[in-house]
């Protein structure tokens, strides 16, 4: 079953423009309580290898947990839902920080009060 804030590996397919593609990690950012019934289709925010300091991403480091191999940046730009058949293996789990601090960025963005 999947966790919030799972750092999970994703088919993505071709991107276009400027989305992610192809083979890609990403964080599961879906609700536990939704997470929970099981669903066909979760939220998920991408990571890249290049950190670039944009104020909608967040860095995170690599540890024990959440199984990175370096430092990636959460695309909170690129939010988007995927087929859970698009994941390919979970690596690991963020912190409860690095996840609060994903979702206040989402909800900056969506203009949702927090």
């Amino acid at each position: 079953m999947l966790t919030s804030g799972d750092v999970v590996d994703l088919d993505l397919g071709l991107p276009q423009g400027r989305e992610a593609g192809f083979h890609h990690p990403a964080i599961v950012v879906s609700a536990q309580r939704i997470l929970n019934a099981e669903p066909s289709v979760v939220y998920v925010v991408p990571l890249t290898s290049r950190v670039r300091g944009f104020h909608s991403e967040i860095t995170i480091d690599p540890d024990d947990y959440n199984g990175l191999g370096t430092r990636s940046a959460a695309q909170c730009q690129h939010l988007r839902s995927v087929s859970t058949g698009r994941i390919v293996a979970t690596r690991g789990n963020l912190d409860a920080a690095t996840l609060a601090q994903i979702r206040e960025t989402i909800a900056i963005m969506l203009d949702i009060p927090t």
